[in-house]
């Protein structure tokens, strides 16, 4: 199975990076699903919960209070404003 490319980032720290099979962002215009050789995409996050399924071990699950997501050639890159609950 084909995989992403994950840089998950807040203000002051990376949080976290890795390989991944999917990713599932809260965006202001519904929950946006990625998965890999998605199309280009820049989107403005809304507060709600993110997944990353992770390629090998447990999936990331947070919440956010918003950000944005940038999709390109299987890089993801998730900026957000605050992150909680990490788990």
């Amino acid at each position: 199975m084909a995989e992403l490319n994950v840089d998950l980032v807040s203000t002051d720290r990376k949080v976290w990076s890795g390989t991944a099979v999917s990713v599932s962002a809260p965006s202001v215009d519904g929950q946006i699903g990625i998965l890999a050789n998605h199309s280009p995409l820049l989107a403005v996050l809304r507060p709600g919960t993110l997944t990353v399924t992770a390629a090998s071990g447990p999936a990331v699950t947070a919440e956010v209070t918003g950000g944005f997501v940038s999709v390109d050639d299987n890089l993801v890159t998730l900026v957000v404003d605050e992150i909680t609950a990490l788990r």
